[in-house]
Parts: C-alpha cells; structure tokens; sequence
C-alpha cells in the first residue's frame, strides 16, 4: 500500500523559514571563507572552520525546518536522534573539506571542481542520512533520476558558492551568492523529496523514535545558537562587511610607508638629478638653468 504523502502540510510557512536558514548559514559561511583569504596563515583555518560549521548547521537548520512539513497520512513519523546528528556532522566535516580545498589552493578550476563536488556530496550526504533517520511503519523508497538530479544540483550549487567567496567582492556581492545558494539548496531539498515514494507496511505500531516536535528543540537551541554566535563575530568584525583587505603585514613589519614620487627638479637647485633613463648631452642645459 502506497503511503500519501504531503511535503506542505503547514503550507508555505515551512519552505520559506526553511529557505531563511540556508540563506542565513551560507552568508555567514561565505562571509568567514571571504575573511579567511584576507588574513594572515595562522588565522585562516579558524575562519574556514567556522565558515565550514555555520554552512553546515544552516543547511541542515533548513533541512529538518523542511521536514516539520513532511507527512505521511496513514503513518505517523518518529526520528532517530542518533542518525540525525550524525548527518549534521557529516555536513559539516564535508563542507569543511570543500572549503578548506579552496581556502588554501584558491579559486582555481581543479580546486572549485574538486571543493564544490566533495561540498555537494555532502550536502546529498546530509539529505539522505537524515531521511534515513525517518521511522515509520513503512518504507522510504527513491526515484533513481530524481535522486541524480538532486545530486547534480547540490555540487553545481556548492562550486558557485565557493566559486563566489573567493571573489571577495564586498558585502552586497556575497549576500547576493547566499541568495543564490539557499534557493539552490532548497531546490536540492525538494527535488530529492519529489523522489520519494513511501508503502506502508499494513498495520500496527509506529517504530520507536522521536517526534518532530521533540526533535526540533534541540535543533533550534544547537544549530541557531551557533548561527548566532557565528554572526556576532561576524558583526564585529568590519573588515568582513566592507570586503576590503588588511595592509601587507611585511611592510608594516619593516614600518614601510608609501612610496614617495620621484623628486622633479626645480629652478635653482644644483643637487636635482635627472630623472632616470635620460641622458645628458654635451652643451645641453643643466637643471639650474631650465
């Protein structure tokens, strides 16, 4: 017996706060992978691995936001806590591993395909692994095809992600890229969702497990707290919002200032020099005498 599924039950009211999460998780990720290619070496692997964690944590924030209205009519549905952190971890290692790639080869060809592929396999990865963790009294089943575009989706939207932290083109430049990521993530989301089929297994009692209410506590007090946390750093930090660049540590270190133009000679000064690459000709006029 085929389950009925609904993925709206609440209507829009879940798409878009799920959408709010993944924009909210990718610019602050974007942000801390912009702010890390700006700094010193020994800076940089805090600002990726923060970056690395609030990507994560909104895109599974906006994952299981998602979920809340997911129903199946004739089963209710439990989670297995266990799996569903889990797929937050794998979010955010995976993540991680993209970010770092482009963090430290830069926004090279080989390393945004190699980044962006490893970040949208885990981004699949954190999508499956928590429907994993779904209990009910039936089975989950997938259309392959769909299941593939979902895939492609998550790595093409991964790669232009990066692809636009490594541009450091200001505030405005990665807001516009956490746009586009949250709606490509979402897309991701539902397009695995529009995959999936459920048939039930006849009658009796749900499996163990909790239930979308008691899951969503600790889902909201975790994750949004670090997002939280997350943009405070960010906010006081007004390097990260204005995109601009710290002086060159070498020359402050050797207190270089800027560089001074070459002196023009003037009327009357006997210790000008011409200026370098000329030539002086027997019988041409000195500089005292311009």
């Amino acid at each position: 017996m085929q389950g009925t599924v609904d993925g709206f039950s609440y209507g829009v009211v879940t798409p878009v706060v799920a959408y709010v999460m993944a924009c909210l998780g990718g610019a602050l990720g974007l942000r801390c992978t912009t702010r890390s290619l700006l700094v010193a070496h020994s800076w940089r692997p805090g600002w990726l691995a923060l970056g690395s964690a609030a990507i994560g944590s909104g895109i599974w924030t906006m994952h299981f936001v998602a979920m809340m209205g997911f129903t199946v009519k004739e089963a209710p549905i439990h989670y297995d806590k266990a799996l569903t952190f889990a797929s937050l971890a794998v979010a955010i290692v995976m993540v991680g591993i993209g970010i770092f790639i482009v963090g430290y080869r830069g926004a090279t060809g080989t390393a945004l395909f190699t980044g962006g592929t490893i970040t949208g396999l885990g981004v699949a990865s954190m999508h499956y692994l928590g429907m994993a963790g779904m209990r009910l009294r039936g089975t989950l089943e997938y259309n392959t095809l769909t299941v593939a575009a979902s895939v492609a989706i998550a790595m093409a939207a991964a790669t232009a992600a990066l692809w636009a932290a490594a541009q450091v083109r200001g505030f405005l430049w990665s807001l516009g890229a956490s746009l586009v990521m949250g709606l490509a993530v979402s897309g991701m989301h539902y397009t695995g969702m529009a995959a999936l089929s459920v048939h039930l297994h006849g009658s009796g009692a749900a499996p163990p497990g909790d239930s979308p209410a008691e899951i969503l506590a600790p889902m909201m007090i975790g994750p949004l707290a670090f997002l939280l946390l997350a943009g405070v750093i960010v906010m006081f930090d007004p390097l990260i919002l204005m995109g601009g660049r710290h002086p060159d540590p070498r020359s402050a270190a050797k207190g270089a200032g800027p560089r001074r133009p070459y002196p023009v000679p003037r009327s009357g000064d006997r210790h000008a020099v011409p200026r370098r690459g000329t030539r002086r000709r027997p019988g041409s006029r000195t500089p005292q005498n311009w």
